[in-house]
């Protein structure tokens, strides 16, 4: 298993909320300072429209800095996947998140299947794995039904169960049901606050080990180490009020989630 940054994890620093957003380059020399192998380029628009030669400096200097690269897109469409199966290719990463469904595409279970169908082989054939999140817009019960109706080894689950939350299902169930199946880990905790006034609550992010994310049982479940289940870190930090504060906390919140996950191992 290896620990893994994502572009979620510089969610705010990268985003046209700062002064000067950082770079693609900027976040794997970041990365890397940081004493992490691994960056997943999850949502992250601009990857699609960079040139051979930028996609090439991005693959060097990943290289350079000895930074494997994971890829994240949504959707399942063939055309969208073998672009992004070619992507993976470019930039030698041996892993692409996505989801089910995308902006413009919500196929049912059994279109889902004859996509999926036409494409895994291709990635199998370029020894490229598929990792479909767990989220609100699918039942966790529907995506490993997916899953096993492919039942091949290059098409797995990517685990989050925060994101779970929200169509009302529990962490842990999903953790025990998506378990045997899970490729890639999305790590981040989560909690409920009351909404200024008192009415309702607010989901979001915390850092590792203060908010309602059960670690040890999904430690226990995965077995991320034993199978070589690449583990990524993410945030949902809310916006603090400005962008120098927000950056900051932002950066403390993976310096303290790193720690926490590299104590694990100890």
């Amino acid at each position: 298993m290896t620990i893994g940054l994502s572009t979620y994890a510089y969610f705010w620093q990268w985003s046209d909320h700062v002064p000067r957003p950082l770079s693609l380059i900027e976040m794997l020399a970041d990365t890397a300072r940081q004493g992490v192998e691994l960056f997943q380029i999850c949502d992250y628009p601009p990857l699609e429209s960079m040139s051979d030669a930028e996609l090439d400096e991005v693959r060097g200097e990943a290289r350079r800095l000895g930074v494997r690269l994971e890829l994240g897109t949504r959707g399942l469409r063939p055309a969208h996947l073998r672009r992004y199966l070619e992507l993976a290719g470019r930039l030698d990463a041996t892993l692409v998140r996505s989801m089910m469904r995308s902006a413009d595409s919500e196929p049912t279970l059994d279109e889902a299947e004859g996509f999926l169908r036409e494409v895994v082989p291709e990635y199998a054939a370029a020894g490229v794995t598929i990792a479909l999140e767990t989220y609100e817009q699918v039942p966790t019960p529907t995506l490993v039904e997916l899953v096993e109706r492919i039942a091949d080894p290059h098409l797995g689950i990517c685990l989050d169960p925060a994101n779970v939350v929200a169509a009302l299902e529990l962490p842990e169930a999903v953790v025990d049901l998506t378990a045997p199946h899970v490729v890639n880990v999305h790590v981040k905790d989560f909690a409920f606050t009351r909404s200024p006034g008192w009415v309702g609550f607010q989901l979001t992010g915390a850092p590792l080990g203060t908010g309602q994310l059960d670690r040890a049982h999904e430690v226990r479940a995965v077995r991320a180490d034993e199978r070589d289940v690449n583990e990524v870190i993410e945030h949902w930090l809310p916006w603090q009020g400005d962008a120098e504060t927000t950056c900051a906390v932002e950066r403390e919140w993976t310096a303290h989630n790193l720690d926490y996950l590299r104590s694990e191992r100890t």
